[in-house]
């Protein structure tokens, strides 16, 4: 691996929105509509997931969201990391990186991106998360999941449940954020047991007005500090 680590600003991960195009869809929105009105309501970052698009339609929603947001909200891309580096390579402000454990390497993610772009690894296991806080390839972050079943992510492996998720966020030694049916009723759990945040989905993307339900998952954040 080239270079050395740099520094890189601690990005808030408290209410982490990761997209779906066609929950967003079904419910009259574009995807970069929901992400406005979400950052508008208080969504801290931004994850933009794309399973089924062209690469050249991912592109093109990651620039559009890109020119959306505040320099004070993150800007993750899920898995393609190609689309990351086009996406930077045109000029725009991104943060990083979200992969999965099929995916790229860390190791091989980190040479790419670079050391000054956020990586975050989805872990579900002891043994997952003890690798991701050894890897010499510096892991900011890990989304601990699925906490509840899900149909957003038809590859999530089995629903943890709180217990099990409290229990692995004790483990990890890096910034854990819970993914998989996150709903308003989770919240005030989940920052009492650790979690550095709550990545939702269906609890933005489905909303008629998300950025109602983006201030209400806020308020309930902020209610358990």
């Amino acid at each position: 691996m080239n270079g050395a680590p740099l520094n890189r600003a601690p990005i808030d991960l408290s209410l982490y929105l990761v997209t779906d195009t066609a929950q967003a869809a079904a419910a009259g929105h574009t995807v970069v509509d929901v992400v406005r009105h979400a950052v508008a309501g208080g969504v801290s970052a931004v994850q933009v997931r794309e399973k089924h698009a062209s690469a050249q339609e991912f592109l093109d929603t990651v620039l559009r969201i890109a020119d959306e947001l505040p320099d004070t909200v993150a800007l993750i891309v899920n898995d393609r990391v190609d689309v990351f580096l086009a996406a930077r390579a045109a000029g725009r402000r991104l943060t990083g990186v979200h992969v999965g454990q099929s995916d790229l390497p860390v190791s091989a993610v980190r040479d790419l991106v670079g050391f000054d772009a956020v990586i975050g690894l989805s872990a579900s296991t002891d043994a997952q998360l003890r690798r991701a806080a050894d890897d010499p390839a510096l892991i900011d972050y890990v989304g601990i999941g699925a906490l509840h079943p899900t149909r957003t992510k038809t590859d999530a492996p089995p629903a943890l449940g709180l217990a099990e998720f409290a229990r692995l966020v004790g483990v990890s030694t890096l910034p854990a954020v819970a993914i998989g049916g996150v709903g308003l009723r989770d919240l005030a759990a989940l920052r009492e047991c650790g979690a550095a945040g709550a990545a939702v989905v269906s609890a933005i993307c489905a909303a008629p007005h998300p950025d109602q339900a983006a201030r209400e998952l806020r308020a309930a954040w902020g209610a358990s500090a």
